[in-house]
């Protein structure tokens, strides 16, 4: 047995030891990238001196990046980030999740989405609200692997943004900066991230989505096929998430700190606040994480120096648009009456969808409506169904923030929740959130930047008037 202290003393040095041969490598052709290459079993422990399977993975840890195993795994060579990281709002999930609790009742914030309560039997629409949390809303997690679509299947823990994985394959496992890949395992289906790249989520029904295909199947790597619409001017110049929103901010409980102003105002770029930013040529230049240089327009026009009574966020003239999805219905159903849903199977649930698509063809045995509970993993009775009023994209909305900064916002909180349990009584019917304002709209960043265009003032005069208005 090689003593794995000895192994990871590699992660001192500056050139990494490569593995000694082992029973690991007979089997698993892995290529290391040169940061990490330990033996195997420094990071998955098991038995690498025996050519016995069972022996050889006594003890095996098969996912050494997962949360729960993270600090013996990752954390013997980068353990301030590992800590770091288990507080960090990617992991806790904690502002959505609390944010959602909250609108449904919640009186106290938790500190992880893993402190949701079970509410498999739920008495009150805010149990009702944890039972759609645990069971339809954390599949995008850090502790499981996403849901089972090709492109959104992916590791966990540190893995999730460190290794690349593809139809729940990992094709590499060297670790790398992540990639917009693995940032867009997560952040797909109209969640912010998809705009960055022009995409909008079609409408769930077959009879909406195209290419119609008449039941033929075909590939849908996020899920649910999606609008080509125009992508973010940062993307088209060949940016990456990260270029932006760096590790340091990602793996840390602190909010980042990103404005639109630390890249193109002159004053902020004359004081060198970030150091991918280099003065040349009487102007500036921006250094990507890829290697690429790009020239950083600066602010000239005179829009941007005109005093209002009001701040205005920079998206509210410069997003081409935002997502808009209006009135999100979750229905629980516990009852075995699949039919009706037949047209709405795809529905950005690989669990939802095998059953409805194995319960619609006679011939397979019937599956019971029950979804796992995306915590335990446990089985829970009931099918939670998903759909909406509108989706659209046309209009870009505005609002004001929590300073009264006029701002972009979408409709994020206008949810009604339902429940028919398996005796076919309705618990609970389109229930909306009890402390829900202006229809659940919310502020947030639209990843859709453009040049301003011709209509920017009539967008915020246009506000500003039905603002007015509203308060008389």
């Amino acid at each position: 047995m090689i003593c794995i202290a000895a192994a990871l003393t590699a992660c001192n040095r500056e050139q990494p030891v490569a593995p000694p041969t082992d029973s690991c490598t007979e089997c698993h052709q892995l290529e290391l990238d040169k940061d990490h290459k330990f033996p195997c079993i420094s990071c998955h422990k098991g038995d690498d001196t025996s050519r016995n399977r069972e022996e050889a993975h006594l003890h095996l840890i098969r996912q050494p990046a997962h949360p729960d195993n993270m600090k013996e795994g990752c954390g013997s060579c980068h353990g301030d980030k590992v800590t770091a990281v288990l507080k960090s709002t990617h992991f806790t999930l904690k502002n959505s999740t609390n944010l959602f609790r909250k609108t449904f009742g919640a009186v106290n914030s938790i500190t992880s989405f893993l402190d949701t309560p079970r509410g498999n039997n739920p008495t009150s629409i805010l149990d009702l609200a944890d039972d759609l949390l645990r069971r339809r809303c954390f599949r995008c997690h850090p502790y499981t692997g996403g849901d089972t679509y090709p492109a959104v299947n992916r590791g966990t823990g540190c893995a999730a943004c460190h290794l690349s994985f593809y139809e729940g394959k990992m094709r590499s496992h060297s670790f790398i900066r992540p990639k917009d890949d693995q940032c867009l395992s997560c952040h797909y289906g109209n969640y912010v991230g998809f705009d960055y790249y022009g995409r909008f989520e079609q409408d769930f029904n077959d009879e909406y989505r195209t290419p119609y295909t008449t039941g033929n199947k075909h590939f849908r790597p996020f899920g649910v096929e999606y609008h080509q619409l125009l992508p973010d001017i940062h993307q088209q110049k060949g940016m990456v998430c990260i270029d932006c929103h760096s590790g340091e901010a990602l793996m840390t409980a602190g909010k980042q700190q990103i404005s639109c102003e630390k890249c193109h105002l002159k004053s902020l770029l004359d004081q060198q606040v970030s150091a991918a930013v280099e003065k040349k040529d009487g102007g500036f230049i921006f250094h990507a994480v890829n290697g690429a240089v790009h020239t950083l327009p600066i602010m000239k026009n005179g829009a941007h120096f005109v005093k209002r009574n009001d701040a205005i966020s920079c998206q509210v003239c410069h997003a081409q648009w935002t997502f808009g999805d209006y009135g999100k219905h979750f229905l629980r159903s516990d009852i075995d009456d699949f039919d009706q849903w037949y047209l709405l199977a795809t529905q950005g649930s690989s669990e939802l969808e095998k059953i409805l698509t194995n319960n619609a063809d006679f011939e397979n045995d019937e599956l019971p409506p029950a979804m796992s509970d995306k915590i335990t993993g446990s089985l829970e009775p009931g099918l939670w169904y998903k759909g909406f009023t509108m989706r659209r994209w046309e209009n870009v909305l505005l609002g004001r923030d929590g300073n009264g900064t006029i701002t972009t916002v979408r409709p994020v909180l206008d949810y009604k929740l339902s429940w028919i349990d398996a005796d076919e009584t309705i618990r609970f019917d389109s229930v909306s959130p009890g402390s829900t304002k202006q229809g659940g709209l919310r502020p947030y960043t639209p990843h859709t930047t453009g040049k301003a265009g011709l209509f920017y003032n009539e967008r915020i005069r246009f506000f500003i008037e039905i603002e007015k208005m509203q308060a008389n």
